[in-house]
């Protein structure tokens, strides 16, 4: 299994998305001087952009946000999952 960690705190996506377009730096850059992947920043900068409506190609944090609560509570209402019968 991969290695991971806990989350970035917000704040700290928060600065480093700021940093993208201000800095004058490449997001490569930026990832490598505050020791995140470079995905993870692209991924930050992207949702940033949904959620400020600068993008409009996929969901914004509110939205994914209801949709887990959505699945959350269906999935509650429907039970455990009994198995299906043998075919024996």
């Amino acid at each position: 299994m991969g290695r991971t960690r806990p989350p970035y705190p917000p704040g700290f996506r928060v600065e480093a998305v700021r940093l993208v377009p201000e800095s004058g730096k490449s997001a490569y850059r930026i990832a490598q001087d505050l020791g995140v992947a470079e995905q993870s920043l692209r991924n930050w900068v992207k949702q940033a952009d949904l959620d400020s409506g600068r993008h409009s190609d996929g969901l914004t944090t509110e939205q994914r946000e209801i949709l887990r609560r959505a699945a959350a509570y269906f999935a509650q209402e429907t039970g455990p999952r009994r198995p299906l019968p043998s075919a024996s």
